[in-house]
């Protein structure tokens, strides 16, 4: 079954508790944006300033230069998953043993113009995949379609993955169409009307 995860993209700690308590009432798995203001061009508020309520499931999508500088941080937040980039400078099967040691699912998004065979041969250590069409670090954007082939070869390679979108996936991960929108929950109910259609 597909999952929708609106998604936290912050610049302040204000902004940040306006669109998690605008989401949370009806969302029960969100998708939290963090940039360090180097691998992504925008800054959002340092991880000490996250949170979430307990009966949300919340994935980290780290778009940090450096994510290993952060792995006690993450470890103590506890979120259901962390993705960090491919072209991150990190070991990445390290980062993702560590965090498995915590019961902590680890995830890989690989940006648009990076071809997806750049990324098998850390793949098998990862839990999740997300194909990136968007904007780093901005709500917003316009979805390429041309990734598709990325789906289907992570399909290939590593089937057990679970693979989101952002910007034939499991997760969909939905910045301004539910943050922007007059009626948030409308919105969110909207996409799991579309995705259940499409499903029966």
């Amino acid at each position: 079954m597909a999952i929708i995860c609106p998604t936290i993209t912050a610049y302040e700690p204000h902004e940040y508790r306006e669109q998690l308590e605008r989401v949370v009432p009806f969302a029960k798995r969100i998708h939290i944006d963090l940039m360090d203001g180097q691998f992504a061009p925008t800054r959002s508020p340092e991880l000490e300033r996250i949170w979430w309520p307990s009966d949300v499931t919340a994935d980290i999508h780290l778009m940090y230069q450096k994510p290993m500088d952060y792995i006690e941080q993450l470890i103590k937040l506890k979120p259901h998953l962390v993705v960090i980039h491919n072209e991150a400078d990190v070991h990445h099967m390290h980062f993702a043993a560590e965090l498995h040691k915590h019961g902590i699912q680890v995830g890989l998004a690989i940006l648009h113009d990076t071809p997806i065979e750049h990324a098998f041969q850390v793949m098998h250590s990862f839990d999740h995949v997300l194909i990136f069409s968007g904007d780093l670090g901005r709500h917003g954007g316009h979805a390429d379609l041309g990734c598709l082939d990325k789906v289907q070869k992570v399909h290939q390679h590593h089937p057990d993955a679970e693979i989101s979108w952002d910007g034939g996936v499991g997760v969909l991960n939905v910045g301004g169409f539910v943050q922007k929108a007059p009626d948030p929950a409308s919105a969110y109910a909207k996409l799991v009307g579309i995705v259940r259609d499409v499903r029966t």
